[in-house]
């Protein structure tokens, strides 16, 4: 089942960009903007008595990336690169994720949102930009709805934003539906994410990207849930979209800072990719149209892990935007 998901996953790539197992070489001018080291010096950070692993580089205003499921700081590695020239470069892996520690806590929207905000607290993080993907956005954007004036700026991609969700059903994943709503299932989703490690050995490896993705840089991912006890927190994160009205307290959350969205001047870049997955083409134009003070920068084709895909342009277009709104 999940091998025909993948199939359908990658069937989406418009015509011209083949399946991950097929993409070609890289050409050699391109080769470092993939590359696997993460060349940040690691730090550690007691936050509600968990070790947070983070790094911070640079000086200036300040960048904060958040990441989502199942991912790490890891996964900005080589946008931050372009970044860190022009600002104070934060990045942290979420509780449970990454270095970070996994304590016995449920791993809910709400858990993390207490652990992401004690983060920033902890470290004095000041008039922050932030930088977020996945369920890092929904982090994110919920730290910025509640503490608006302590957030210069927001880059959003691959976000759990309007008009996708809330959704009304999984059908919001198209040819993914059946698999997210196996996730969903007591059964399923605990055979499909901690016995199987979809997430890391099929969506991530061969899935949720357009070009090929090195044993090296998989390795990076798979590390921390070798296993199968270590999963848990990426169990859950599926189970917290807010679909069909359930989880009630997360589409509060989400309709709460999607109507901060709409209103706050804060400015805003929404990068987008093609096909994309949770912000399509069609779901960028829309927000561009709804949400205020927003820009919207096509970055490539990609499908999710879109950092994996386009790190150049997403990281040369914050700095574009960085450069229009706070440089003036």
């Amino acid at each position: 089942m999940f091998r025909i998901f993948v199939v359908a996953v990658v069937g989406l790539v418009l015509s011209g960009v083949t399946q991950a197992q097929e993409a070609p070489q890289i050409p050699p001018y391109r080769s470092a903007e993939f590359s696997a080291e993460f060349p940040y010096e690691s730090k550690f950070i007691d936050v509600l008595g968990s070790k947070m692993h983070y790094i911070d580089e640079g000086e200036g205003d300040t960048f904060l990336f958040l990441h989502g499921n199942p991912t790490s700081s890891y996964l900005w590695r080589n946008v931050m690169r372009y970044v860190k020239p022009h600002g104070r470069i934060v990045a942290v892996d979420n509780v449970g994720f990454g270095k970070s520690d996994k304590p016995d806590v449920d791993y809910t929207l709400q858990t993390h949102i207490q652990y992401t905000d004690a983060f920033i607290e902890e470290l004095g993080l000041k008039d922050v930009i932030l930088v977020i993907h996945d369920w890092g956005s929904a982090l994110g954007l919920n730290y910025a709805a509640t503490h608006s004036r302590n957030v210069k700026g927001v880059v959003m991609m691959e976000a759990l934003i309007p008009p996708g969700l809330p959704a009304d059903s999984v059908d919001i994943f198209g040819p993914a539906a059946d698999t997210f709503r196996q996730f969903r299932d007591p059964e399923t989703g605990r055979a499909l994410i901690i016995d199987q490690n979809v997430f890391i050995e099929q969506f991530m490896a061969n899935a949720a990207l357009t070009r090929s993705m090195p044993d090296e840089v998989v390795d990076v991912y798979r590390a921390p849930f070798l296993d199968p006890s270590s999963r848990e927190p990426i169990y859950v994160w599926p189970n917290e979209i807010p679909i069909g009205g359930v989880p009630a307290r997360n589409v509060e959350i989400v309709e709460h800072y999607g109507e901060w969205l709409k209103k706050s001047r804060t400015p805003k870049l929404l990068q987008y990719a093609s096909p994309g997955v949770l912000v399509t083409p069609e779901r960028a134009e829309w927000a561009a149209e709804n949400f205020r003070n927003i820009e919207t920068q096509f970055v490539g084709y990609g499908v999710h892990f879109i950092q994996e895909d386009n790190p150049q342009a997403i990281g040369r277009g914050i700095v574009d935007w960085h450069r229009r709104n706070f440089k003036k």
